[in-house]
């Protein structure tokens, strides 16, 4: 998938916090990390990783609440709805990114995912039946402390 360009918006289930992306990048995976399944009581998450200066946010940033991990990465959801929003590894850090849940877009984002990451926690309960290159951890290489399995 080549770069997507626009103004697709978002936002959480109350509509408290509301977000425009100008630009995603070519990154969206289905995650099934374990920290993903209980962040988002679900399978997996599905992110989309965007440039900092391309998410723009359009009310409510204050209603956003951070959670660090042990491993350092960073997860924000809404402090009036509780829902999940955004991730950010220290590599989303160095790399001036963060990962917006793209179950958040409002409509209309072309998007794709091109993998599935973490794929050693899968549930048991979930078949991978498509043709997504399949990772058993990240697929860049990472430190082994920034795991987020």
């Amino acid at each position: 998938m080549s770069e997507e360009k626009g103004n697709y918006t978002g936002s959480c289930l109350c509509g408290q916090v509301q977000y425009r992306v100008s630009e995603f990048l070519p990154v969206i995976a289905h995650c099934h990390c374990t920290m993903c399944q209980k962040f988002h009581g679900a399978a997996f998450s599905t992110f989309a990783e965007v440039e900092k200066e391309n998410l723009h946010w359009l009310s409510g940033q204050e209603h956003l609440t951070s959670y660090r991990a042990e491993n350092g990465s960073i997860r924000q959801f809404c402090n009036c709805c509780g829902a999940s929003m955004v991730f950010i590894s220290r590599y989303n850090e160095e790399a001036s990114t963060v990962e917006i849940a793209i179950a958040t877009l409002d409509s209309g984002a072309p998007l794709t995912p091109d993998a599935h990451i973490f794929t050693r926690s899968k549930v048991s309960w979930i078949t991978l039946c498509d043709d997504l290159p399949k990772f058993s951890a990240f697929r860049k290489p990472i430190p082994a402390d920034e795991d987020h399995s």
